[in-house]
């Protein structure tokens, strides 16, 4: 499989650890009409990390691992735009300083990039909120020669070749625990971008959940979104998938739900799914985690 790998710049961003903020008192679950308070963005999350559960946890929007981001709007849509899933995140400032971590995820709206660290136990202890961390991005602009019709973001090269791999009938697989039908996707829809941010899958459903076995989602989860087109934001179209991670969890807010950072867009000619239940993040980054 063919890229031009050759071409990419490697490029330094850089954030900070982002502190927790709540907007509102409590969120209104939107079936009972129930007012909830619950955890929600940014912060170190000690227990909530890659590969644990992000459905069926008493939480709002949890990050995983650690929430990163930039005090300059301008330099935070770098962070956001060029940081890559799998990209190397080393912590610059405080007594983690040296420590490596990688990036997991990004999330809309408040605009954070997810690090995760190995042995998270041990490590998370040692960051402090405001802790600087700076990232190689590596990755945007990534393409296929070979595969012209499928667009890659928000991915490191050596990721895609982890994950990645042609069929004999011409075109290219991609593991995933789950398929989300178009639906239930929710916030996120009509962004005009995909290199940036999420897409959230709605949860309110419990017929949709069980037949869809979405209560079992993960960090880190790649999934597939049917019927779904984000080269250029988005849309609904028939025919098309998209292919993402699980970057954030559930949500008692109407809308919202498990959040999913795109990686792969194509058309269903060109870029197929095979539902396999290890297809986790976790077993395709360069190193083990």
């Amino acid at each position: 499989m063919h890229t031009n790998e050759a071409q990419l710049v490697a490029l330094s961003v850089i954030g900070d650890i982002a502190p927790p903020t709540v907007k509102l008192s409590y969120r209104i679950q939107p079936v009972m009409g129930q007012p909830i308070l619950l955890p929600s963005v940014g912060g170190i999350s000690y227990n909530a990390n890659l590969g644990d559960p992000a459905v069926g946890i008493a939480a709002d929007h949890i990050e995983p691992g650690v929430s990163i981001r930039n005090s300059s709007d301008g330099a935070n849509r770098a962070l956001n735009s060029f940081a890559c899933i799998g990209n190397r995140a080393r912590v610059v400032t405080g007594e983690g300083k040296g420590m490596v971590g990688t990036v997991i995820g990004k999330h809309g709206g408040v605009e954070h990039v997810m690090i995760h660290f190995d042995n998270p136990a041990e490590t998370l202890e040692k960051l402090v909120i405001g802790d600087r961390m700076q990232i190689k991005a590596y990755g945007t602009g990534l393409s296929l020669p070979d595969y012209p019709d499928v667009t890659v973001m928000n991915l490191d090269p050596a990721v895609l070749k982890s994950l990645v791999k042609p069929n004999t009938a011409g075109r290219l697989t991609v593991p995933v625990t789950h398929r989300i039908p178009p639906y239930l996707l929710g916030a996120g829809l009509g962004e005009e971008t995909c290199y940036s941010g999420d897409a959230d899958i709605q949860l309110f459903d419990e017929k949709a959940v069980s037949e869809y076995g979405l209560n079992t989602l993960r960090f880190g989860d790649i999934v597939a979104m049917e019927d779904m087109d984000h080269r250029y934001g988005r849309i609904y179209r028939k025919g098309w998938l998209s292919i993402g991670v699980i970057s954030h969890s559930c949500s008692v807010q109407a809308g919202h739900g498990p959040g999913v950072t795109t990686i792969l867009t194509g058309p269903a000619n060109a870029l197929e799914a095979m539902v396999h239940p290890e297809a986790n993040l976790k077993a395709y980054l360069p190193q083990s985690i």
